[in-house]
Parts: structure tokens; sequence; C-alpha cells
């Protein structure tokens, strides 16, 4: 039975351009509900009544959850706001490339939101092995799902094609 990813599709280049735009969105609206809901309570937590029991790493902790999360809204939403700028001008070949550099810098500026938010709920509860192990999972788990195994597998990729275009 063949793979069906490794037949070739039937699109034009402007459909492969329109699914591609479309797929980079619509992995962006996933992320985005993610990213508003934690920084939704990030923005609260300084309300809180225990919050000026935080220490001086705690509220460094905030401050980078605060900004990683800020960050990461930003890149995600970018993309959804320059598509609607620059619609109808044949831009989308660099829409796209620009929705993906802003993914994968909001990835990276999430995942330091998400080990600094984790570290500081960890700190606050546990002693501070506690909070270092949890933010070195935290990140390992971040780092190894979003970025190093997908490159991983790009580099195998890319190795595959090449091999296929010298045969």
């Amino acid at each position: 039975m063949t793979d069906p990813s490794s037949k070739p599709r039937n699109e034009t280049e402007h459909e492969r351009l329109d699914r591609q735009l479309m797929e980079l969105l619509q992995g962006f609206r996933v992320a985005t509900t993610g990213v508003q809901v934690l920084f939704a309570f990030l923005l609260t937590v300084p309300f809180s009544k225990g919050f000026v029991q935080v220490d001086d790493t705690g509220k460094a902790l905030f401050y980078v959850a605060l900004f990683g999360a800020a960050l990461a809204s930003v890149c995600f939403i970018a993309p959804v706001f320059q598509h609607r700028i620059l619609f109808q001008l044949n831009k989308k070949p660099l829409l796209i490339r620009r929705a993906n550099r802003f993914g994968i810098l909001g990835a990276f500026a999430l995942a330091l939101s998400v080990t600094a938010a984790t570290t500081l709920v960890v700190q606050t509860l546990a002693m501070g092995t506690a909070a270092v192990g949890t933010a070195l999972a935290v990140l390992a788990v971040c780092g190894w799902a979003w970025f190093v195994q997908p490159y991983l597998t790009r580099l195998s990729a890319g190795g595959r094609a090449k091999q296929e275009e010298d045969s």
C-alpha cells in the first residue's frame, strides 16, 4: 500500500499557498486560546491577596511568565492582522514565511512563560529544589516536543529528500 503522504498533491501554487496559510492560521487559533487563558490568569496574580508574600525570585519568575505570555500573544495574533492588512496584495508567500517565524518565536515565548509560571507555583508550594526540578522538566518537555523532535524529523526528512534527488 502506498503512503498517501508520498503522493504528490494535485494543487496549483495558489491552492498550495492558500492551504498553507489556512493551516498556519488554524494552528495559531489553537495556540492563542491557551496563551490567552495563561495571560488572563497572570494578569490577576498581582491583585491576589498572597502576592505580597512572593519573594524577589518569585516576582522575577512572574515577570518572565507575564512577558512571555504577552510576547506569545503578539506573535500568534500578528499573522492574522498582517493577513487582514495585506489582503489581496498577492503577498501570501511573504505572509506564510512571516507567520512561520512568528509561530516559532511565539512557541519560544510560550515555553518560557509556561516554565516560569509553573516554577513560580511550585516554588510557592514546595522547596527550592522542587521548583528547579519542575522548571527543568517543563522546559525539557517543551523543548523536546516543540523544537527538538520536529527539528530532528526535519533533518531526517531533508536527508531523505536529498537521497531521492541524488537517485
